[in-house]
């Protein structure tokens, strides 16, 4: 009896050719497993595809609402973005997938799981690190790693030559990956980082000609953090985040053209869509602007990087994140409130925001009638915050004439 092996399935041309390598080649009962996140592609004929490639089982397990709730919307809290560019969308969801596919090898009593990512993608060490944390007695099958098919090319023509449907085509070389939280797309002319993406390669956001010319407002209400409600009408979350793809993508807002630094050591470039993850990021930024202090925003911004630089480098399932984690939410204890934005000509920007325990005064701030600051405070909280600099200045800086100059250009007088 041939041993189980549980392959995380999208649907694609990797897992597509990999299922019936694993099960010819290597001699696995392949159980084709896919986690609907957010799936771009018809149910019935992604099992279809499977089990035509020969696959013996097929699960699909929709896990929209475990995806937005544990892991977007978490990272929306952090403010976690890798390199200031890239919303994590793919990241986010192979920790999740990783769980679901050790508890499917559980449930079937398989002893073996396996992936279609390469050796030169992030994703190999998302997944495998994932499942050695959580089950480190499944073996990790990679084929793409071993196999002899190392083009793109290849695989489609291994494809057509034993009559496995696939979506991809010569003519059509685009790898493309999507959840709720965003789509990526790579390979073919992208390649070229000196050439503008094709037009053909986005599928949820307009070009910024082909927008409406009147912009659109719209309202986001957060609680502690996470956004609730849409336009005054509360939403679950995979609610809101489908609702607010459609409608930010038809002002083109998401689109994202980044070369970023991958954790295998290679520049890559990468182009995403991710119209809701851009808006609520661009909303929730402003509410924290609002409602944390200036020393909380500054360290606040070196976990949201730290945040990032752990989801996309596979690290999910560790003590560090569950320490990130603890002091995120402790920070979203009083991030409560609504933001208004306009979406306008592919940009979201934040026009009005309020929340119940802002920390903005509008007493303190205004320089009309109300004013309660007391400026004459102002002439003794400079003259000890400047002591130290006078101490200095007179001591080291100034001691001889023209070093003014001098501190300002310290290479002039080489």
């Amino acid at each position: 009896m041939a041993e189980k092996l549980v392959l995380a399935y999208s649907g694609g041309l990797d897992t597509s050719v990999a299922v019936r390598w694993l099960a010819v080649e290597r001699g696995y009962d392949v159980v084709a497993l896919t986690v609907d996140v957010g799936l771009d592609r018809d149910r019935a004929m992604v099992e279809e595809r499977a089990r035509a490639a020969g696959a013996v089982d097929f699960r699909l397990i929709d896990a929209r609402e475990d995806f937005v709730r544990y892991f977007a919307f978490p990272a929306l809290a952090a403010g976690a973005v890798y390199q200031g560019r890239y919303p994590l969308a793919t990241a986010l969801a192979r920790p999740l997938i990783a769980k679901l596919m050790v508890d499917v090898a559980r449930e079937t009593g398989a002893l073996a799981v396996a992936h279609g990512c390469t050796g030169k993608g992030n994703d190999q060490v998302r997944f495998d690190v994932s499942v050695q944390a959580l089950a480190p007695d499944l073996r990790i099958v990679a084929p793409v790693r071993e196999w002899e098919l190392h083009t793109r090319e290849s695989e489609i023509e291994y494809a057509q030559r034993h009559n496995i449907p696939v979506p991809v085509t010569k003519e059509s070389p685009y790898s493309t990956d999507e959840n709720l939280w965003g789509r990526s797309i790579e390979a073919g002319p992208l390649e070229d980082p000196w050439r503008e993406p094709p037009e053909d390669v986005f599928a949820w956001t307009r070009p910024v000609a082909a927008t409406p010319d009147e912009p659109r407002y719209v309202e986001f209400g957060f609680e502690r953090g996470l956004p609730v409600s849409l336009d005054g009408e509360r939403l679950d979350g995979v609610s809101l985040v489908e609702r607010l793809n459609a409608l930010a993508g038809e002002h083109g807002v998401g689109r994202i053209d980044h070369l970023e630094d991958r954790l295998v050591g290679i520049k890559s470039r990468e182009v995403y869509e991710a119209p809701a993850a851009v808006t609520l990021l661009a909303a929730h930024a402003a509410l924290e602007q609002m409602t944390l202090s200036k020393q909380q925003l500054r360290m606040k911004a070196l976990v949201a990087q730290e945040y990032a630089e752990l989801i996309y480098n596979g690290l999910w399932f560790t003590g560090h994140h569950q320490d990130l984690a603890s002091y995120v939410q402790s920070t979203q204890r009083h991030v409560s409130g609504t933001i208004r934005l306009r979406l306008h000509k592919g940009q979201a920007t934040v026009v009005g925001s309020q929340a119940p325990r802002s920390l903005y005064a509008f007493s303190l701030a205004t320089y009309d009638e109300g004013d309660q600051f007391d400026q004459s405070a102002a002439e003794g909280f400079i003259s000890i915050y400047g002591l130290p600099v006078r101490v200095q200045a007179q001591s080291q800086l100034l001691a001889q004439p023209g070093d003014a100059l001098r501190i300002a250009a310290p290479d002039a007088g080489a």
